[in-house]
């Protein structure tokens, strides 16, 4: 019998591209503090959280296997989170206009097949445009970027914020590192399509 998959996230994104790897799964909000610690890199960050996340939901579910994935934005190694309302979405679009933006994203299994929870970090390397006040506006009041790392939505109009994106994972700016996560999965002892 095989493993139930559980996606550690209440992400609308990561339920989304999850869906792509045509499995089954079942998606459980880990709940879990995710403030930085003292002096945490955003790279750091990205990967404990991620498997904090998976741990957290797999403690409640140890025959599963467990998803999870967090990212962290990054301005000259200055941590940038979720923004949490459209005002501070406005505050960190500014501050990013013209800049380059590091957004770690890390993913992590927790499965009955490993003796310890397993997980990668990706990187994406953005440069956003020189954003005017009406061009942030229009984008805030559009996609409500208020949940995502350096409110950033580039699976909806946050693409024309940027001029450029480095990443070996296209979906890994979007919040789940799918190319990662299969390497991950297939040693988890799942069969992906095709």
């Amino acid at each position: 019998m095989s493993s139930e998959i559980i996606l550690a996230s209440s992400s609308s994104g990561r339920r989304a591209l999850l869906k792509r790897l045509q499995i089954a799964y079942s998606a459980i909000s880990p709940d879990v503090d995710e403030t930085p610690q003292p002096g945490e890199s955003a790279p750091h960050l990205a990967q404990r959280l991620a498997e904090l996340k998976a741990e957290t939901v797999a403690a409640a579910h140890p025959e599963s296997i467990v998803i999870g994935s967090d990212q962290v934005a990054d301005v000259n190694g200055v941590i940038v989170g979720k923004p949490g309302s459209l005002e501070a979405a406005r505050a960190q679009l500014r501050a990013q206009s013209g800049r380059i933006v590091l957004f770690h994203t890390g993913v992590a299994v927790v499965a009955p097949k490993f003796d310890h929870t397993r997980s990668r970090l990706e990187t994406v390397t953005t440069q956003f445009r020189d954003l005017t006040e009406a061009q942030i506006d229009a984008y805030v009041l559009a996609d409500e970027p208020t949940q995502t790392a350096g409110s950033l939505k580039s699976e909806g109009l946050g693409i024309t914020l940027l001029a450029s994106v480095e990443s070996r994972d296209p979906t890994t700016l979007i919040g789940l590192s799918l190319i990662q996560l299969t390497d991950l999965l297939h040693a988890a002892g799942v069969s992906l399509p095709p």
